[in-house]
């Protein structure tokens, strides 16, 4: 019925999906390069967080290079990093004691700065507003339009006020039409709109499966005697097993406050394995917990991570568009780090797509493809940095220990130019063993000081969605989750979701899937773990979601 409606529409020559560091950049770099050519360019950028930052969750530890090369004049304009890392520290972790390793030099962090992407991001989009780049956030990107040869020519946002029957409600809004030459795809991991555009143009052909990973972040206020401002500490080993990927990270920030996150390879078998379990069971270890008691902790977030590297790097530019940032996968694994090089990415972008500009005139009739850009990256340090490190994160197939025996050769013998190119294990999804073939893993109950429950975390993250719209989180076949899930894995998914969406209710006696769409946090994880593929994300109305402050 919604698809009858007249809708308005605008032009641009770019519309940039996604205001994280690689949207916002390439359109900092359009509006650098039209002034250089003395030419007028119209951006808009929309983002479906309530405000610029609000889905922005990272570590973070930020390499200043790509924002250097971008504003050179960062400092003087007050870009918000304050807090430079003043010490490196890398530890092994068993149930009871930590040993001090080496620092592998990917770990080296002089120069680099600990922050808050969401600032960052907020930061940027003055940065571009203040030459003319038009920002709308609260606007879901829900679908890519066509020209009738099937190249880009925009997207259109997301309805309002459409009920939870899929009809129109007294506050319905229709969604706009934004047309554009040049459409940028900057939505993070797994975007929805990504998925449909590498399964229209084939784009993922030319590369491996993806490999993800799961993050969940904590923000704490602490002991002022337990804070290190400038500390940088990462950690492998407990509680994590050998035969899983996994490491913690934990940043000291200014003001008594920590960074504290967990990540998990969305590679594990185990199906009774919870991400969220194994962060709280981590926070338990007496090196760290004796940072967190007597603080308090502020806030909450998760997000799926790109971990293929360049191995899974899919075509990057299509007629009338292209994919930057994690929505490309850019980040750099081995330095737990993809603001710098998604910021990279979308200023590469960017000068492909000026190209493009400048060498066609206005038309709206169909959209060409801005192939430079591929070309731009593979002769950028953004390659080089990506290429020198392809080869560490599929070693961990092999295990913990021999994957970190590989990582240091490949760092300081081969130093990144090893003959030969690993490949990754396979799917994430198809990782999943069967429950019957996996023993429960039972985890302590949290003691609401130093660890919690699931609830209480969503409730910091600030997620809110309107409750009378359709679930965003489709079912393909409901039968199903009960049928394959529920009787083959144990319902994987009331384990991996770090947001308590989904839980198994029984009724006359009956196991029933309830999807309890209002907690999600848009981490992407049932999208890309369901071991059969049922689960598919799509945006629900704009300004849905967490609204991430500091994170």
């Amino acid at each position: 019925m919604t698809e009858t409606i007249e809708r308005d529409s605008m032009q641009y020559d770019v519309v940039i999906v996604g205001a994280g560091p690689s949207g916002l950049s390439a359109a900092i770099r359009l509006k650098q390069l039209a002034e250089q050519h003395n030419r007028d360019i119209s951006v808009c950028v929309v983002e479906k967080g309530s405000e610029v930052g609000a889905h922005s969750l990272s570590g973070a530890v930020l390499d200043p290079r790509a924002l250097t090369e971008l504003v050179p004049d960062w400092q003087e304009k007050g870009a918000p990093l304050t807090r430079p890392v003043t010490e490196d520290c890398f530890l092994f972790l068993t149930a009871q004691k930590s040993y001090r390793l080496p620092t592998p030099r990917s770990f080296h962090n002089e120069g680099n700065y600990i922050i808050s992407l969401g600032l960052l991001c907020r930061w940027l989009a003055q940065q571009a507003e203040a030459m003319g780049v038009e920002i709308y956030p609260g606007f879901a990107a829900t679908q890519v339009l066509l020209h009738e040869d099937g190249s880009v020519k925009g997207i259109r946002t997301g309805d309002m006020g459409v009920g939870k029957d899929g009809l129109p409600t007294e506050n319905f809004q229709p969604g706009m039409d934004l047309w554009a030459q040049q459409t940028i795809f900057s939505e993070g991991c797994r975007g929805s709109l990504t998925k449909s555009l590498l399964a229209r143009f084939g784009l993922d052909q030319v590369a491996q499966a993806p490999t993800y990973g799961l993050g969940i972040k904590e923000l704490w206020e602490i002991d002022p005697a337990q804070s290190r401002p400038g500390t940088v500490m990462h950690s492998v080993g407990w509680p994590m097993d050998t035969k899983t990927y996994g490491g913690a990270f934990l940043y000291h920030l200014d003001d008594n406050k920590v960074a504290v996150g967990f990540v998990v390879g969305l590679d594990y078998q185990n199906p009774y394995l919870s991400p969220f379990e194994e962060f709280q069971r981590y926070k338990t270890h007496p090196e760290i917990r004796k940072i967190f008691v007597g603080g308090r902790r502020i806030a909450y977030g998760a997000r799926a991570l790109s971990e293929g590297g360049l191995q899974s790097l899919p075509k990057l530019t299509f007629p009338g568009g292209v994919l930057v940032g994690d929505a490309a996968g850019t980040l750099n694994v081995p330095r737990i780090k993809g603001n710098h090089t998604a910021m990279k990415s979308g200023m590469l972008a960017a000068e492909a797509i000026m190209s493009v500009l400048q060498a066609s005139q206005e038309s709206y009739e169909y959209s060409v493809e801005a192939t430079a850009y591929t070309d731009l990256f593979k002769q950028s340090w953004l390659y080089e940095e990506l290429h020198g490190v392809r080869n560490v994160r599929p070693a961990f197939k092999w295990g913990l220990f021999p994957a970190m025996a590989y990582a240091a050769l490949d760092e300081y013998v081969f130093k990144g130019k090893a003959p030969w190119t690993l490949k990754h294990h396979g799917t994430d999804h198809g990782s999943l063993k069967k429950a019957q073939d996996c023993l429960p893993i039972v985890y302590p109950k949290p003691d609401g000081e130093i660890t919690f429950d699931r609830l209480s975390s969503v409730f910091l993250s600030g997620t809110n969605h309107e409750e009378n719209q359709p679930c965003h989180l489709q079912l393909k076949d409901p039968t199903a989750a009960i049928q394959t899930n529920y009787t083959e894995y144990a319902s994987p998914e009331t384990r991996y979701c770090p947001a308590g969406v989904y839980e198994i209710v029984t009724e006359e006696g009956q196991p029933r899937l309830q999807i309890n769409a209002q907690n999600c946090v848009h981490c992407k994880t049932c999208d890309i773990k369901d071991p059969t593929q049922n689960i598919n994300w799509v945006c629900p109305e704009g300004s849905g979601g967490p609204n991430y402050a500091e994170m």
